[in-house]
């Protein structure tokens, strides 16, 4: 294999990482303008930038057969950035936006760190093949894309930091909790040993139509809650 072609994962990887730098550089700006819209909004499309180029380098690593332990390690030092640095940035300033004390926006810290301590677990753990213990940290941040949407549209439902903070500590407990969640990965396509994984598909798109972006908090909300019924 030359060259060129193994390090084509690499490189997709890390367009994650650059994607969420940029959305770390847009959380910072808060609800200022940004490009014709809010920085927040920016934040969130490169997230969602970053989640597809996650998915894209492990789809280029199995169909060019370019495994490496250097490629493993790399996703997940981008991963970190892109799903538990930027939510944290994104939240750190939402705060403000809902009127939060100073001294409460450093417990948004806690995403990242229980974010690196996922990774490094998921890196050492040959359990987690076909499930995960503990929320992956993109569905992560996901929740956070939601959650912030929420505090910035003003709404009084679940948005005062009273309700935030816990909301940051729980969060943050699950990804290095011992839950066990079904992967999104399909072996078949059939409903038979697949039937979480097409509700929870139905699901997003019911809430997404309903909600808009905050319905991306409840969508990961309703995963956990599907993973434990499966269990």
């Amino acid at each position: 294999m030359n060259i060129i072609t193994r390090n084509i994962p690499n490189s997709i990887t890390c367009i994650n990482l650059l994607s969420g730098m940029m959305a770390i550089l847009c959380a910072a700006r808060g609800d200022n303008q940004l490009w014709g819209m809010e920085a927040y909004n920016w934040a969130y499309i490169f997230i969602g930038i970053a989640a597809v180029a996650d998915f894209l380098d492990g789809f280029a690593a199995r169909l060019l057969h370019a495994y490496s332990e250097l490629g493993k390690q790399l996703d997940s030092l981008c991963d970190l950035i892109s799903f538990g640095v930027a939510p944290s940035v994104i939240m750190y300033y939402c705060l403000g936006t809902v009127g939060a004390p100073e001294w409460t926006h450093w417990i948004t810290l806690l995403i990242p760190v229980c974010g690196a301590l996922r990774l490094a677990r998921f890196n050492i753990d040959t359990r987690q093949t076909t499930s995960f213990i503990g929320l992956p940290i993109p569905a992560n941040a996901i929740f956070w894309i939601g959650y912030s949407a929420l505090c910035y549209m003003g709404s009084p439902t679940l948005t005062a930091w009273w309700c935030v903070l816990p909301a940051i500590i729980i969060e943050s407990w699950l990804m290095v909790s011992p839950v066990r969640l079904f992967s999104l990965k399909f072996k078949t396509w059939g409903w038979k040993d697949n039937q979480w994984r097409w509700l929870l598909i139905a699901t997003a798109l019911m809430l997404i139509f309903c909600m808009g972006v905050p319905g991306l908090m409840w969508l990961i909300i309703v995963y956990v809650a599907y993973g434990l019924l499966d269990r």
